[in-house]
């Protein structure tokens, strides 16, 4: 076995070892699905960076800036991350506020509607399901060339690391490990940097050689190349997608179920919000490096092929073999970070929102539920169902990961995004409206991505999906709420959400209000 071999199974045994320490502490439902109500901010913030960090960023988005698009990658990322402190302070504080055990709850309870549950529910399914694929893809393909196993025992061997640990602990074990991998990927791509920019001379003459770089013109000039050679014409035509991207993608990190469910495990609100303010300095700090780093590989081995797997080649090639082997550990922790909270979250939409009651039965704040031990099983049995699943159709079908992945994490900016501010902030939002908003939305985003996939229409970035999805959705909800009326119930529960907990003893008035039997 070699050092990257044994790296990546110590690795996951680690993970494993984690997950199996955090399960023997899971007795009922908030423990497997909030980790208990009571996680501190640093588990906080190291799953919601982990969480959105998969394989992606450590490859597709390092590959565009070894093309010479760091600059583009970056302006992206600033939007993307003033979506954390825009979803913290005006929902995410709210949605921890409902005790809800899953977000589709939290819309049930806010519309007094089953059926905005289950919609919610399946959304989260088709979405995370495919994302979920697409990462474990990624993760498949990189132990692949690593290591020279087949695909096939890659993806068994990624498939059997992340459902064991998410399976048997829940979100207790997916916040540790999360954490764990966010310092890992973290810490090792800080270090690689410094060898990266070792080997090209130094930061003054690796920064100097990329200005004058002749092969790839304007590669950190802030708008990256440009030009008839690549995709972006002008320095007009790359600002504009990297805006209209980064406005999409920040909707994303503001409402998506990945994103915001972390704020239900928070231990108060002030941990919600110093959390979005820890991860959006993270998430920009880790791109800078990143993509800085990938770009100037450029100064050391200007002809890898594929650009996606430029940081395999640096581990594999211009790392100590140890570093090396902690390097693609890291980039596999970023993916099973990710595929473990898609895994949760898929299983407890099954369970919870889809085939359950879906009501927060009992004491919310004590977590005794009736039929806790039962509800447990079905919630790992339907984790278990997904996950035999996503191997199957990995098994079986061609290899996309580029388009599930820009499929899967929009679809929610389109369809939950207008209905989540403004189940918080709309007195005038119906229950119909927020249905249809949320149909809407989805569906425009769907038919248009098949639209685009099928060859039929490539649309301009200015008509990106999300964004279209978006819009209509707003228009639906508007449209259907002025034919309708809020019920008095709905109203209520929304003023409720605006009442500070300190001033009316939330854990206990407002939870056996809005949760209780009924």
């Amino acid at each position: 076995m070699n050092s990257f071999q044994l790296g990546i199974v110590a690795s996951l045994a680690c993970y494993l070892a984690i997950g199996w320490y955090a399960g023997r502490r899971v007795r009922h439902l908030e423990d497997f699905f909030v980790a208990g109500r009571n996680a501190p901010t640093v588990l906080i913030l190291g799953t919601l960076v982990a969480s959105f960090m998969s394989t992606n960023a450590f490859m597709g988005e390092a590959g565009m800036s070894y093309q010479g698009h760091a600059p583009l990658v970056i302006i992206m990322t600033c939007f993307n991350c003033v979506g954390y402190i825009i979803g913290a302070v005006f929902f995410g504080r709210y949605l921890r506020r409902s005790r809800a055990l899953t977000v589709p709850a939290f819309f049930r309870a806010r519309f007094a509607s089953r059926r905005i549950q289950m919609f919610a529910g399946v959304s989260i399914v088709v979405g995370l399901s495919a994302y979920l694929l697409a990462v474990t893809w990624g993760m498949a393909l990189i132990i692949t060339e690593v290591t020279g196993f087949s695909e096939v025992a890659a993806i068994i061997l990624v498939w059997v690391s992340y459902t064991l640990f998410t399976l048997y602990s829940g979100s207790r074990g997916v916040i540790l490990t999360d954490t764990v991998m966010f310092v890992l990927f973290s810490g090792i791509i800080v270090v690689t940097s410094f060898f990266i920019v070792s080997a090209a001379g130094g930061w003054f003459t690796a920064i100097e050689s990329l200005a004058t770089y002749a092969d790839k013109p304007g590669i950190i000039a802030w708008h990256g190349r440009v030009g008839p050679d690549v995709h972006w014409q002008t320095p007009f035509d790359g600002l504009l997608w990297a805006t209209i991207l980064g406005l999409a993608w920040g909707i994303v990190v503001a409402v998506s179920p990945w994103q915001t469910s972390r704020y239900l495990m928070a231990r108060s609100e002030h941990v919600v919000i110093r959390s979005a303010c820890g991860a959006l300095i993270a998430m920009l700090l880790l791109y800078l490096v990143t993509n800085f780093a990938a770009a100037t590989v450029n100064l050391i081995n200007p002809n890898i092929s594929p650009a996606e797997s430029t940081m395999i080649w640096v581990a594999m090639n211009l790392l100590p073999t140890v570093l090396g082997a902690v390097l693609i550990c890291g980039v596999l922790a970023a993916g099973l970070s990710s595929a473990s909270t898609f895994l949760s979250l898929v299983g407890f939409s099954v369970s919870h929102d889809i085939f359950g009651s879906g009501s927060e039965q009992g004491d919310s704040v004590s977590g005794e539920h009736p039929h806790s031990a039962a509800q447990l099983r079905s919630a790992r049995l339907a984790m278990l169902f997904v996950g035999l699943s996503v191997i199957g159709l990995a098994l079986l079908l061609p290899r996309n990961i580029y388009w599930l992945t820009h499929f899967a994490g929009p679809l929610f900016a389109s369809s939950w995004g207008v209905v989540a501010f403004q189940s918080i902030w709309s007195s005038r939002i119906t229950e119909s409206g927020a249905f249809w908003g949320m149909a809407t939305g989805f569906g425009v985003n769907v038919g248009m991505n098949a639209l685009a996939i099928g060859g039929v229409v490539k649309w301009p970035v200015i008509a990106d999906p999300i964004l279209v999805g978006v819009i209509c959705s707003y228009l639906a909800v508007s449209f259907v709420s002025r034919r309708g009326s809020v019920s008095q119930a709905e109203s209520d529960y929304r003023i409720a959400l605006h009442v500070m907990p300190s001033q009316r003893g939330m854990q206990t008035w407002f939870v056996r209000l809005w949760f209780g039997p009924r």
